[in-house]
């Protein structure tokens, strides 16, 4: 019976656990016997809910000198990683199994260079919703990077992908976060 919650290193839940005691569970994608189940959210109040999430990729000088000037035959980096953050965003349900399908009222990609060699890539989600957006944030922004990795690999295949990290959130009963600078 223990299952996911020895895996997590936590004590199974008992046999008689009622609805009521498994919602104290850190882990609330769980429910009263320890199997993965998705979190009811009926019962949440609707509000506006943000989050934005960063990936970055980092590259050979060459490559992003490329980017920046907008010279690979596959066409404009930038501009294909922002709608395939944007698709994905859209679709993250489909992608993470017990992620609620949300109508997005807004999805925002942006592009810095940290440094000459290093692209970060920022995505904030917004709905109007009984859940949050954080999972669309993150999975946008890291289709985002490999969408950057699939434009470049015939140039540069010792790019990497990193640092995929929710940088915010706001709305919903949990409050607001912030991470820290590191």
């Amino acid at each position: 019976m223990g299952g996911v919650f020895q895996y997590f290193n936590l004590p199974s839940a008992p046999s008689n656990m009622n609805e009521k005691q498994s919602s104290k569970s850190p882990l609330t994608h769980l429910d009263a016997q320890g199997q993965a189940a998705m979190v009811n959210v009926g019962d949440k109040p609707i509000s506006v809910r943000r989050a934005t999430a960063s990936s970055v990729c980092s590259m050979q000088p060459t490559t992003a000198q490329a980017i920046r000037n907008n010279q690979l035959s596959k066409g404009e980096v930038l501009q294909v990683a922002r709608l395939a953050a944007i698709g994905a965003a859209k679709r993250t349900d489909e992608l993470i199994p017990l992620c609620h399908s949300l109508g997005l009222d807004a999805v925002e990609v942006s592009f810095e260079w940290p440094g000459e060699t290093q692209l970060k890539i920022s995505v904030t989600t917004q709905s109007t919703s009984r859940t949050g957006v954080e999972m669309e944030a993150m999975v946008a922004a890291s289709i985002a990077a490999l969408t950057v990795y699939d434009m470049c690999k015939a140039i540069d295949r010792e790019m990497t992908i990193g640092s995929i990290q929710l940088e915010s959130k706001s709305g919903g009963t949990r409050g607001d976060y912030q991470r820290c600078p590191s």
